[in-house]
């Protein structure tokens, strides 16, 4: 059998306040093409569909769009769990009608016992849960974290496995000896990020989500298939994309995917920033952290730096700033609206947003208009 693992799409999610529904949906449509072109059997989806329990309208129209392409139009089978940043209760609406069309959805520990099964593969879909969950379903009070319950749950799914078919585990947790980055949240209530690699071995593959690195951990059969997006700057090195499964013989291929505006980090002077010379050879539309190496006060230099880089994320010194006393009349020629980008970045590293900058001028507007 032949299928795709993605996972953690965070459907709604933000990077430094910049809205991201054009590159997601940009994202699934490269993942949709590699499915369809690769001619898998089937597309695994291990949890984080979204990035909130409680998504926005746009959030959860975006999703049902991106899952009915898979499903109806596309007609491809899908299997897909919930996982921590998803509300199992919100996200399992009408899932009883799922499977008339090979949707398959769990959110809840127990219906990971029932297998999926294909014509050589049987997939067995866990969701996230919590140690309660397990505690109840095994009657077993000693189940106080997840790494204790997985020899449990292991050796219960053991039991439904077939001998002449392979044996595939879709989880959403934090495997041992991951790596994680900054877009991650670090859950660790009840062992989230304690689960040994050794409780996995019967299982012929495990595809898991959570972590947002492909690379995260080295293991042939046990992988995270990364988010299809960079969401921090801690990501900017990342090769972005989707595993591409064979069960029989077993073979796993990862197939990257092209960002639609890239995140990178650049290092440079305010002059070589402003010098058409220079920033002619960058992707000037592209997620920005933005590292300078001047020292020296510059007036304005976030509005002025977002005349030609639109999109960036952060603005921190390499070398730290200088403080004169010939900086002081400077800072006080500045409008309001610069003297408080200037505070935010100086004091945060952060850059205002759109969003932050149209409060900020409207709250302006408001008082000078209360002081007349």
């Amino acid at each position: 059998m032949r299928f795709l693992h993605t996972a953690d799409w965070h459907i709604g999610k933000k990077l430094h306040g910049y809205e991201l529904w054009t590159e997601q949906e940009d994202a699934f449509q490269q993942i949709l093409t590699l499915a369809q072109q690769k001619k898998v059997d089937a597309v695994v989806l291990a949890g984080d569909i979204y990035d909130r329990a409680l998504p926005s309208e746009q959030a959860v129209a975006t999703v049902n769009q991106m899952l009915q392409q898979i499903n109806l139009t596309a007609q491809l089978p899908l299997l897909a769990i919930s996982g921590n940043h998803d509300s199992a209760t919100r996200l399992e609406t009408g899932s009883p009608w799922f499977t008339a069309t090979n949707f398959y959805l769990n959110t809840k520990l127990e219906q990971a016992f029932t297998p999926i099964e294909f014509a050589d593969t049987q997939f067995f879909l866990l969701p996230y849960f919590e140690p309660f969950a397990a505690r109840q379903y095994f009657s077993d009070d000693k189940l106080r974290t997840i790494a204790q319950a997985m020899p449990k749950i292991v050796a219960a799914m053991q039991e439904k496995f077939k001998a002449d078919k392979k044996h595939v585990l879709v989880a959403h947790f934090f495997a041992a000896g991951s790596q994680q980055s900054d877009s991650e949240t670090k859950v660790t209530v009840g062992g989230l990020d304690a689960v040994p690699t050794d409780a996995l071995a019967a299982f012929d593959y495990v595809a898991l989500g959570h972590l947002h690195n492909e690379t995260a951990l080295h293991a042939e059969r046990i992988k995270y298939s990364g988010s299809p997006l960079k969401f921090s700057v801690s990501e900017a090195q990342q090769q972005k994309g989707v595993w591409l499964i064979d069960t029989d013989p077993f073979q796993a291929e990862f197939l990257p995917l092209k960002p639609l505006r890239d995140v990178a980090e650049v290092t440079a002077s305010f002059a070589q920033l402003t010098d058409p010379a220079y920033y002619g050879q960058l992707e000037r539309d592209d997620y920005l952290a933005i590292n300078l190496t001047d020292t020296k006060v510059i007036p304005n230099v976030m509005q002025e730096l977002r005349k030609i880089y639109p999109y960036i994320l952060s603005l921190s010194r390499e070398n730290g700033r200088e403080v004169t006393a010939t900086s002081t009349p400077q800072i006080r020629t500045l409008s309001p609206m610069a003297l408080l980008a200037d505070f935010f970045q100086e004091t945060t590293t952060q850059s205002l947003t759109t969003k932050q900058e149209k409060l900020a001028a409207a709250a302006l507007k408001a008082a000078q208009k209360d002081g007349e």
